[in-house]
């Protein structure tokens, strides 16, 4: 009777200790570490902010971005994002040409087991991003 017991004030325990789980959420920030197979340059700052009105926005390294999204479940499209106008330097411009492109690919999403935001193309690797604090 004991091993049952044991186990039930194990599993009670457990269960007390489990949190929200990590969801996709609007109007929350999004940093974004990788692109794809290559990481950020360094110093640069991209975000994504999902709307509660199905537009899409963020900082892409030199530019602000916008674009609308569709979401269903864990589904996700964008469709082709705009930006401001400047001109950076021309590495940042190229990763916010490759940003930019990678978000039209983008088909899914999930979480990682490090609890990070992944946005999936068809194929190849995803976009990754973590919670903006």
């Amino acid at each position: 009777m004991k091993p049952f017991l044991a186990l039930g004030l194990l599993t009670a325990a457990l269960a007390g200790c489990a949190g929200k789980p990590v969801q996709l959420e609007t109007e929350r920030v999004y940093r974004v570490e990788w692109i794809g197979e290559r990481p950020l340059i360094d110093s640069s700052h991209l975000t994504i902010t999902l709307g509660d009105d199905g537009r899409a926005y963020g900082n892409a390294g030199c530019n602000h971005w916008f674009a609308g999204y569709q979401r269903d479940g864990d589904k996700l499209t964008f469709s082709n994002a705009g930006s401001t106008r400047m001109m950076c330097a021309p590495a940042l411009m190229e990763q916010e040409s490759r940003f930019l492109q990678s978000l039209g690919t983008v088909e899914r999403w999930d979480i990682s087991p490090t609890e990070q935001l992944r946005l999936w193309p068809a194929s190849g690797k995803p976009i990754r991003l973590w919670p903006d604090e």
